[in-house]
């Protein structure tokens, strides 16, 4: 689709920066531990004239009292592929650097598995609030061939490669707008609340769907955010283009990041480096969960890569975010050969790591092997879904007639408890939330926009059996997963209350050249849209970031003079609660809007927002570029 002219005397909407033009003002003094703060605001940008022309014709909004088409519950019929869609919209990730695969948070983005939404989670020293994964990471190794056949290449990626070009031409990036107090100077935002709860957090509203007990996060008396502080962001070390830097975790006191060949944990309000755990090697994929005391797992190469040793993914380790002590760093093996691995999770005591050449599963306190997945000629582990349960995606058949077992299986044993056979012919499916136990797929290539989301499946834990099916068109919604090789990465897209909360694609708004888009709400029972819906706002584009206790989290990018929100939008009446709102200053701004939630990690609990990047490059732009920035109070 073609982005609308600007009103008049608006500054033009740029490409979304990968990185902000510069340093936002931070409160924090300058500490020799601590990230600088940045120098005063600059003038503002002068703003260019808007291009002359006609706006053009956009595409109505998404038909949000659709219901469910003939056949839901029937996996043996999938849908029919829709036609050719517009690419992704606003928020997609600039051209990425060479070695682009299939875009990758975090995470969320959103769903009750993820860290930040595990039941119970706020009130126990260390607890997690964050996922990794909001962004979509560029995969790390080659994707080796399954047993049995090499990879069909997916229609997606051939997508994403030439829509990225003409997407960097359409989306808005924006300039920040000031924003004063009422005694003068500039005014920051700020909010306060509680935790996070992935559960259903009360007594369910049974006829709304909602939540008597609500959430645990709370609207302050005034949702003003300032920056708290920011990271800058590495640069990518000599032979690399860009180099991952996957994962950041929220704990009562920490806020934990990724970084080159390292995990540092900083003051969750100041900015202050508290430990750094040093790595070998770069991160390659980072755990979307972890324990109620903190522990977490990664998956490292075993050294720095260079041109002719480019490494595998080959260690998996965990550690803890309190301390950053690393507690155990182990391999496995497929017949001689060191597994590299493609997704690595933790439910329960376990973690678990898999790939297209095998699997593994360890105890995560001590670091001793539990199981391996079975293997054979036809069918491997292709990754897991952890969190509340493990759910394991089994590949079965060759690439030209594969299968898909979604099996519910015991974390201490590798039992199978459950198993959901998928249609023949899908060939990908990522695990959005383990319980309930939703899966999405892109049912014969037809999502056509590389969410890789044409289908969600709502599957029953216990016995296996299918509840419903959920036609969820590309051109229509916005949420993405990667079932390629990241199993449990999927963003824009929230799961509580036995709904399904995900976004609608943008469309035109009430006001003249505006756009917008709206969260609308899904019976995973079945599969019928609810009727609730909360809109985002005239300019604002609102996403699901994950669950508080029955109600849900959301990020609303917002339009080219304001700043960013969080809203909490109540699981019954859908009634949103503003929790947080960026400063609109023009340097903010800039490295607010750089760091979409289509492609970086958000976080958010106890009133604080955290947006990182999920790569870092060897970008020589005279600019300053961040790794996480931090809004709230204090």
């Amino acid at each position: 689709m073609t982005q609308p002219p600007q009103p008049p005397n608006q500054p033009p909407q740029q490409p979304e920066p990968s990185q902000p033009k510069q340093q936002p003002e931070s409160s924090q003094p300058e500490q020799s531990a601590t990230p600088a703060p940045p120098p005063g605001f600059g003038p503002p940008a002068e703003p260019s004239q808007p291009p002359a022309q006609q706006p053009p014709s956009a595409p109505a909004g998404p038909n949000l009292s659709k219901t469910p088409e003939p056949g839901y519950g029937y996996p043996q019929t999938p849908p029919a592929p829709t036609g050719p869609t517009p690419p992704p919209g606003y928020g997609y990730p600039q051209q990425p650097p060479a070695g682009y695969g299939y875009p990758g948070q975090p995470s969320p983005y959103g769903q009750p598995p993820q860290p930040y939404g595990q039941q119970g989670a706020y009130g126990h020293p260390q607890q997690p609030y964050g996922q990794p994964g909001h962004g979509y990471p560029y995969p790390t190794v080659p994707v080796q061939p399954p047993p049995g056949g090499g990879r069909k290449i997916n229609a997606q990626l051939a997508i994403i490669v030439s829509a990225v070009v003409a997407i960097a031409l359409i989306v808005g990036a924006g300039v920040w707008y000031s924003s004063s107090s009422s005694s003068g100077g500039d005014k920051e935002t700020t909010a306060d609340s509680g935790g996070a709860d992935g559960g259903d957090g009360g007594e369910k509203d049974a006829e709304n769907g909602g939540s008597a007990a609500g959430g645990k996060e709370k609207a302050p008396a005034d949702p003003s955010a300032k920056v708290l502080f920011q990271v800058p962001a590495p640069k990518a070390p000599k032979d690399s283009t860009s180099i991952s830097v996957s994962g950041s975790w929220l704990t009562d006191t920490v806020y934990a990041k990724s970084g080159i060949a390292e995990v540092v944990g900083y003051d969750a309000v100041k900015g202050s480096k508290v430990w750094t755990l040093d790595l070998p090697g770069p991160v390659c994929e980072a755990s979307a969960h972890a324990t109620e005391d903190g522990k977490t797992a990664i998956v490292h190469k075993p050294r720095m890569p260079t041109k002719n040793e480019p490494q595998r993914c080959t260690q998996v380790a965990v550690f803890d975010l309190a301390t950053g002590e690393k507690l155990w760093s182990e391999t496995a093996k497929s017949g001689t050969q060191e597994i590299s691995f493609n997704n690595v999770t933790v439910s329960g005591n376990t973690v678990a790591a898999a790939s297209t050449s095998g699997g593994a599963a360890w105890d995560l306190t001590s670091g001793k092997p539990l199981w391996s997945p079975k293997t054979s000629d036809s069918c491997y582990d292709a990754g897991y879904g952890g969190g509340p349960k493990l759910v394991a995606v089994r590949k079965c058949g060759s690439y030209d007639q594969r299968q898909l077992h979604i099996q519910t299986i015991d974390p201490k044993s590798g039992k199978v408890i459950s198993e959901y056979k998928m249609t023949e012919g899908i060939e990908y499916a990522a695990v959005v939330s383990t319980d309930p136990l939703v899966v999405a797929a892109d049912v014969g290539d037809s999502a056509g926009d590389g969410s890789g989301i044409s289908d969600f499946f709502s599957i029953d834990n216990k016995t296996g059996k299918l509840r419903t099916r959920i036609s969820a068109p590309g051109e229509e919604f916005a949420a993405r997963c990667d079932g390629i090789t990241r199993i449990e990465y999927c963003n824009g897209l929230a799961v509580g209350n036995d709904r399904l909360y995900i976004p609608t694609e943008e469309h035109d708004g009430t006001a003249e050249f505006s756009r917008t888009n709206e969260v609308v709400a899904f019976d995973l029972a079945t599969g019928e849209q609810t009727g609730q819906r909360a809109d985002a706002g005239d300019g604002y584009t609102i996403t699901p970031l994950r669950m508080d206790g029955g109600n849900i989290l959301a990020y609303k990018r917002p339009p080219y003079d304001k700043g960013g929100q969080v809203v909490s939008i109540d699981g019954g009446t859908f009634e949103q609660t503003k929790l947080l709102e960026n400063p609109a200053t023009e340097a903010v701004r800039d490295a607010e809007t750089g760091m979409s939630p289509r492609s970086s990690e958000v976080l958010f609990a106890q009133g604080r927002l955290y947006m990182s990047k999920v790569y870092a490059s060897d970008s020589s732009l005279d600019r300053k570029e961040y790794l996480a920035i931090a809004f709230g109070t204090g």
